[in-house]
């Protein structure tokens, strides 16, 4: 039996070899135990027999004396704005983001209505073999609240965002062709996008839990969606993964509009509509160098951070960013919540080209202009593989000594920054998957590409 991957991220796992029934319901006892057996709110994002793990959650809750409030198929960033909004004790989202059909797993989530940093990790997983002296009898058993409802909320919350402009938005009556890959953001995103004065037309959004498609929104698997933006000549496309927390757009061409590009276009558009003493924005550390570019030109500061949403969002705490991100398609704004969410996303990038009055591929034109290149080697299948001192590491650390006289940082697996604007190239073990990612980035795609295969030539398993 395999072990789920366990990290900052949450949990994941594989159904019938890494997750099932008894490690689900050891992790949610031990979370309820963390948070003193209170209120919890949980929600899932649609995928297969989400449903069924959904029953073990709520029963292994109930029977450790929690209050239980059910969002049902819900956005992360639904859960994690419920939680703080309705001053539960904790959450959980169930899902896998961005994995194939086959996985499942949990987020983690505290009373703020943030997923737990490492800290807070480390303690929650201390309960895993402690036994509770609490006893709770059929008497002192809560009922199971649904609240469905909660869409409304977060989309008003959004509407009220203060640098949309929405009369703009309104006017420009987008057509918008949307990609919700039949999960968690089929329901409210449409709502959203209806809201916005758009028209919208829907592919894969049934929230049957059915990916039609690998569910994470890279090029290779939205040409069918990009493909359906320019048939239906729309003004743009967009793309969510299966628990809406990333956005990826597409423009009118039916060309990707780059995920790296979302935080670009959103950081611009938030910056300008504040004093410039407020300018302040994070990115982590694999984020295109276009953001850098954009504050610098409004005058902000830009503050960078590891990769990993708590660890963005605990860096815009520290330094009081008015937004933050990852080049994943994440996008944080506080005036919401500390969190990311595609529905701000999209809120953001509509009021932006509206203002702009052009075409979404004129608008990105007018972006700095670099290029990423985004690969991961998968890691031997095996319990110390993407752990820590796994294999891993052990390439992180052979490429470490083998381009030591350039500059690296080690904040977040290995940065290496090269000479006369050849670009860079990051190595981070993902948090959710065993592989190793690897990011470059270069003035071109040739460029980046040829940096890319240079580095693997490098990297033996």
């Amino acid at each position: 039996m395999l072990k789920p991957i366990v990290s900052i991220s949450g949990i994941r796992g594989i159904i019938g070899k890494s997750l099932f029934p008894e490690n689900i319901i050891k992790y949610v006892s031990a979370f309820a135990k963390y948070i003193g057996h209170k209120r919890v709110v949980i929600g899932r994002d649609g995928r297969l027999f989400g449903g069924e793990i959904e029953k073990i959650i709520e029963a292994a809750l109930i029977f450790n004396g929690c209050e239980v409030i059910n969002l049902g198929i819900a956005p992360t960033p639904t859960i994690t704005l419920a939680v703080e909004t309705l001053k539960a004790q904790g959450g959980i989202s169930i899902t896998a983001s961005h994995n194939p059909q086959e996985w499942n797993g949990m987020k983690f989530i505290n009373s703020k209505g943030i997923f737990l940093n490492a800290e807070e990790n480390k303690k929650f997983l201390k309960f895993l073999d402690e036994e509770s002296d609490k006893i709770f009898t059929w008497n002192k058993l809560k009922q199971v609240e649904y609240y469905p409802s909660f869409f409304d909320y977060h989309i008003n919350k959004v509407l009220n965002i203060k640098s949309l402009n929405l009369r703009k938005i309104k006017q420009r009556k987008f057509k918008v062709v949307l990609d919700c890959v039949n999960s968690s953001g089929s329901v409210i995103l449409p709502m959203l996008l209806k809201k916005l004065g758009c028209s919208v037309i829907k592919i894969d959004c049934d929230s049957s839990g059915i990916f039609t498609r690998k569910p994470e929104p890279i090029l290779e698997n939205i040409k069918n969606t990009c493909s359906a933006v320019k048939k239906n000549k729309a003004d743009l496309g967009i793309v969510v993964d299966p628990d809406a927390d990333r956005l990826v757009l597409i423009n009118e061409k039916g060309e990707p509009y780059v995920e790296e590009y979302t935080i670009v276009t959103c950081i611009n558009h938030v910056l300008k509509n504040v004093p410039q003493n407020k300018r302040i924005a994070v990115a982590n550390l694999s984020t295109t160098y276009a953001v850098d570019t954009v504050v610098k030109e409004l005058g902000g500061k830009l503050y960078k951070s590891p990769v990993g949403e708590i660890n963005v969002i605990e860096k815009m705490k520290k330094v009081k960013a008015v937004i933050g991100g990852e080049g994943s398609g994440g996008v944080i704004l506080p005036e919401v919540h500390y969190g990311r969410d595609s529905l701000v996303g999209i809120a953001l990038v509509l009021s932006e080209f509206a203002e702009f009055g052009g075409k979404v591929s004129e608008y990105k034109k007018r972006l700095p202009e670099y290029y990423i290149a985004k690969t991961k080697l998968p890691l031997p299948v095996r319990e110390d593989s993407f752990g820590e001192g796994g294999a891993g590491d052990s390439i992180i650390t052979a490429l470490k000594e083998k381009y030591f006289s350039f500059p690296q940082n080690e904040e977040d697996g290995l940065r290496i920054d090269f000479p006369e604007n050849r670009g860079w190239v990051n190595f981070r073990k993902s948090n959710t998957e065993p592989i190793l990612r690897i990011i470059t980035e270069a003035k071109s795609k040739k460029e980046a590409e040829e940096l890319q295969k240079e580095i693997i030539k490098q990297i033996s398993l």
